[in-house]
């Protein structure tokens, strides 16, 4: 493991960042930001990026993650606490790895014990993890399909709730049969043509 950085600039030397993200307002970054530095990691305030957005908006779609990639150059590192700071999914933190790869930023993961994703070693497991993380959403889907299997063959009904009963049904059908509009019939029972 390499000796954490502290942010350099005109010198030439590597310089330093870091990204927060909290999903809700009543969250705060504080924890993180004192994680990166327990690691050894001596962040400038211009260079300690957070954010408070939904971790299900992509990476490329964050503003504060997109004035941290316009701020960074070849060469530079990003320290992050959590993988989930990073992507929603595990395709996500692939392409974010991937263009950080291409940029030569280096992208170091505290939680994977100050893992840089973008050296073979990350890339593989951020494969591993993708590959985990594909499995459990499979077998999530497995246990949705089959709980809903049950369910129907129990007679549950699936789906919203009907706006009317059945004797509401029958008498639409009825007033729509004996000449009444769509519109005017559904307007009288409060439901879209």
């Amino acid at each position: 493991m390499s000796t954490p950085l502290s942010n350099t600039g005109a010198d030439g030397l590597q310089r330093v960042f870091a990204y927060a993200r909290v999903s809700t307002v009543e969250q705060l970054t504080e924890n993180q930001r004192d994680q990166i530095a327990r690691a050894g990691y001596c962040i400038r305030p211009k260079f300690f990026i957070e954010e408070q957005i939904s971790g299900s908006v992509p990476a490329a779609q964050r503003p504060g993650f997109q004035r941290l990639l316009e701020r960074m150059d070849d060469g530079d590192t990003l320290v992050v606490t959590k993988l989930d700071r990073i992507g929603r999914d595990s395709i996500d933190v692939q392409q974010t790895v991937k263009r950080f790869q291409r940029e030569g930023i280096r992208l170091v993961v505290l939680q994977l014990g100050n893992l840089d994703l973008t050296s073979s070693a990350g890339a593989l497991m951020v494969k591993m993890l993708a590959a985990v993380a594909d499995f459990e959403r499979d077998l999530i889907i497995e246990r949705t399909q089959a709980g809903q299997a049950r369910a129907r063959k129990a007679g549950t009904h699936m789906g919203r709730p009907s706006k009317t009963t059945p004797e509401q049904r029958d008498a639409i059908r009825s007033a729509l049969t004996n000449g009444a509009s769509v519109s005017s019939t559904a307007l009288a029972y409060q439901v879209s043509r």
